[in-house]
């Protein structure tokens, strides 16, 4: 294949047309929708008009109400081209489209019986010929015609303002969005659906219509996301005095969709799993990831479609700031230090491991192939942790004013990071021009510290060294400029006064050190005895700390911030694991600081289920420079079991206290209550005794939470296969109807640890729920088997053969999903040879492939690329 071309911030160049208004008409039917698109355009430079266009049948062009000759346009696989035009007409482009053919799920498709669309980040190319760039915004009117019977539901961006019934059954309706915005954000939605109606009052009293559209029988799941919405929207006029602008403020959920969801302006479209949930189908992390989710599309509303981005390169504009925004809004409506680990942990196992692998890029990369393969955990959570780094250094109140001139400098404009860093700079009193550093280099910094303590002069020495990885391409890259949470902790754990000597720290009083240079001391005086040190508190910055001094068994037992407690006690459980896997022997300081732990009864019950888990298989892989999943699996089960056989007792008795198999309540006690016990039924299960497997049975079927029930499947499935094979029939009866609960089931058999997992996945392709045209379930089989390390990476490369096909499959179909599978084999270079041969053997198989996308091309050539 051709090899694809490469955009690059640099050639970046302003449109040479203002679309200044957008008059749409979609005459829709079962097999085909006729677009009828009016542009009033304005020329902004001597140049030829170049409509971005794809998939399309150009029926007519006229300009001015008169129709073009051919020789006046030219038509590409990819443009529309007009050479001649007046400075300022009227164009008018009819083309027609055939949604039910579009498997690529960009555009308009068609998703069961509805049609929707998903325009980010270049699908409306795929509906009419227009400017399809996010700088470029319109004013948008759009008129839907279609059958009453199939179509009852017209939805599209802004106020409705027209409805008429017309011959033939068929009926017209008419909306306008009068703020303007790039075609990213645009949306139509035309299908029969359930729908939930509520309200929300403004804080200028203004009365908002809330509608959640889901398939006709699930409207009794949408409880939890309106709930969620409407807090959502109280929040954002409170945190940052955000009101809702339009009259009407709609979702619908739908199955087939590629991303999580969408903030179209107006009418969010999204993938059903982050709507749709009860408590006999739904586990507590799928009720959190739906309130999560549901603020993160409404707090766009401001933060993405009200001021948007320049261009492609400044993803992290709307996507860093929109996560920032939704973490502080799930922390102020659960547990602060439980969401911080939460949003950690998913940074580390996915964004550490991105910044450490060959498709490393910075928050606000300088080139790219196709753009969907940016939408990464680097731009979403790595941006929100700069976003959170500024709002440290600022604090909440200077923050807020920082935001409020940016919303007041820049509302319905498309700008660039270097602007969001000027309202920030401007409004927060801070100059911010080193902190740039974090948005254009890559990888991910680390800090070297060493302390000494001198007991004659009563000081206390911190040096700190960043050590910086160079970038992809082999360049030094510069040190950073970041906030550092600090704390000096006497004996029993109580924070000591902080005075330093010779050093300006205005943060200091917080407990905080703003980091500025390669190589610092600090020096403390005062200090009557020895400290133990607590770095990076609350994971102020996101780096990775080596202190080789760091008593990690005393900061487990007691640390006073919640987060660098659970840090300890990760930190402590990785060396243990590593030193287990060269000696054989579990250490027993482990042991007994565990069971501090495990006693401590003053720990709430969901932090103390998150302190009492155990890395992930890929945590630790990120720890070796060279990867042997096998022995990994082997130590973290071994110190796992460990665990287990010590305290099992005990923890069979608080699992008793625990268990309510009756409490279907999502309250912040009933949720932390099964996450405890769920945690320490996970350890029991592995001790494989008969006892802890009728355990897990009696709560597979006596628990009326699908958290519950879907926790004890998977333990039964991987310790207890006999009885898992008997669950598993009886979970398959239950909810095969349900495609929903049916992703649980497929991922469970994924991500199985037992023998033959392999071939029961190759199976479970032929199964009538499976469909491969439906993101979700191929997220839920097959990428859930690409994670599953211990036979993804089985050494007969039988798993990467497997993937391998999926991805060629799937890129006739969905371009996007195939390429987001393909990361599976980011870790080649870190693989044992014989690992590297048997990969390197598939990866060069689908780049070999005829009319591979460009999707896949991208990140299997940079795997290729940066293999060593």
């Amino acid at each position: 294949m051709a090899e694809p071309k490469t955009i690059y911030l640099a050639d970046y160049a302003p449109a040479p047309f203002e679309i200044i208004t957008c008059e749409l008409s979609f005459e829709i039917t079962e097999l085909s929708t006729r677009v009828t698109n009016t542009m009033q355009l304005r020329a902004q430079a001597d140049e030829p008009l170049m409509l971005n266009g794809e998939n399309l049948r150009l029926e007519s062009v006229r300009c001015d109400a008169k129709a073009l000759e051919e020789d006046a346009y030219s038509v590409t696989d990819t443009h529309l081209i007009l050479e001649r035009l007046p400075k300022e007409c009227t164009l008018e482009i009819v083309t027609l489209i055939e949604p039910h053919l579009n498997t690529a799920l960009e555009g308009l498709y068609q998703s069961g019986g509805i049609f929707c669309t998903q325009n980010e980040p270049e699908g409306f190319r795929r509906i009419t010929y227009f400017l399809d760039r996010p700088d470029v915004m319109s004013i948008f009117t759009t008129t839907i015609i279609a059958d009453m019977n199939s179509f009852p539901i017209l939805l599209s961006n802004g106020n409705l303002v027209e409805r008429v019934v017309l011959d033939a059954n068929r009926h017209k309706v008419v909306w306008h969005d009068p703020f303007p915005k790039p075609t990213y954000l645009f949306a139509l939605v035309a299908g029969s659906l359930g729908l939930v109606s509520d309200s929300f009052t403004t804080m200028h009293g203004r009365e908002i219509a809330l509608n959640i559209y889901c398939d006709p029988g699930n409207e009794s799941k949408c409880d939890h996301a309106m709930t969620s919405l409407k807090a959502s929207m109280k929040w954002d006029e409170e945190v940052y005095g955000r009101e809702y602008d339009l009259d009407i403020y709609n979702i619908v959920a739908v199955d087939s969709f590629n991303m999580g969801a969408m903030e179209n302006k107006g009418l969010n479209i999204f993938n059903s799993h982050y709507v749709l949930a009860d408590e006999t189908t739904a586990t507590d992390q799928n009720f959190l990831g739906i309130e999560s989710v549901i603020a993160h599309e409404y707090f766009h509303n401001w933060t993405g479609n009200r001021i948007t981005c320049r261009d492609w390169f400044q993803l992290t504009l709307k996507e860093g700031l929109t996560v920032f925004r939704d973490q502080c809004f799930s922390a102020d409506m659960n547990s602060p230090v439980v969401q911080r680990i939460s949003d950690v942990k998913a940074l580390r196992e996915r964004q550490f491991a991105e910044d450490a692998g060959p498709t490393a890029h910075p928050i606000k990369p300088d080139s790219y192939i196709e753009i969907n393969n940016f939408y990464t955990a680097t731009i979403y959570e790595k941006g929100a942790e700069i976003i959170r780094m500024i709002h440290t250094m600022l604090g909440a109140e200077r923050f807020r004013k920082g935001m409020d001139l940016y919303f007041e400098a820049f509302d319905g404009k498309a700008v660039r990071t270097e602007d969001f860093l000027w309202a920030m700079s401007k409004g927060g009193g801070i100059d911010l021009t080193h902190f740039e550093r974090w948005y254009h280099q890559e990888r991910t910094p680390e800090l070297l510290v060493e302390e000494c303590y001198d007991e004659a002069n009563r000081t206390f020495s911190v040096q700190l060294t960043q050590r910086i990885p160079k970038s992809i391409e082999g360049k030094e890259q510069l040190h950073y400029f970041y906030p550092l949470g600090i704390a000096l902790l006497d004996e029993r754990g109580n924070e000591m006064a902080l005075t330093l000597q010779n050093s300006d720290q205005p943060l200091l009083s917080k407990g905080m050190l703003i980091i500025k240079e390669e190589r610092e001391t600090f020096v403390f005086s005062g200090i009557d005895h020895a400290p133990r040190l607590s770095l990076n508190r609350n994971f102020t910055a996101p780096i990775k700390v080596h202190h080789e001094d760091a008593d990690l068994a005393f900061l487990m037992m007691h640390e006073s911030d919640g987060f660098n407690r659970y840090e300890a006690a990760q930190e402590y459980a990785v060396d243990t694991i590593l030193k287990t896997m060269q000696h054989g022997e579990v250490d027993t300081g482990y042991i007994e600081a565990y069971g501090h732990l495990l006693h401590d009864e003053s720990i709430d019950t969901l932090f103390k289920a998150q302190l009492l888990e155990i890395p992930s298989l890929s945590v630790l892989m990120q720890t070796q420079k060279i990867i042997d999943v096998e022995a990994i699996y082997r130590a973290r089960h071994k110190v796992k079991n460990a665990l287990a056989e010590h305290y099992k007792e005990h923890m069979l008795r608080l699992y008793a206290l625990l268990h309510a198999p009756d409490n279907s309540a999502i309250d912040a006690q009933s949720m932390g209550e099964r996450a405890l016990k769920n945690t320490l039924l996970d350890f029991l299960a592995g001790v494989r005794e008969a006892r802890f497997g009728e355990l897990c049975s009696a709560q597979y079927y006596e628990s009326v939470t699908m958290s519950d029930r879907i926790v004890a499947l998977d333990l039964l499935e991987n310790y207890y296969s006999e009885a898992g094979e008997k669950a598993l029939r009886h979970f398959y009866a239950r909810y095969s109807s349900d495609t929903l609960v049916m992703n649980k089931y497929f991922s469970i058999l994924a991500a199985s640890e037992r023998e033959g997992t392999l071939k029961r996945v190759e199976a479970e392709l032929d199964d009538p729920v499976f469909d491969m045209k439906v993101p979700n379930l191929v997220r839920s089989l097959i990428g859930v088997f690409a994670r599953n390390h211990l036979h993804f990476h089985a050494s007969d490369g039988a798993g990467y053969t497997f993937i391998a096909d999926k991805i060629i499959e799937l890129d006739a179909i969905n371009p996007s999903i195939a390429a987001g599978l393909a990361g599976a084999f980011k870790l080649y270079a870190k693989l044992a040879e014989g690992n590297r041969i048997l990969m390197e053997k598939e990866l060069t198989r689908v780049l070999a492939t005829e009319k591979l996308s460009k999707n896949v091309y991208e990140i299997v050539e940079k795997i290729l690329e940066n293999k060593n």
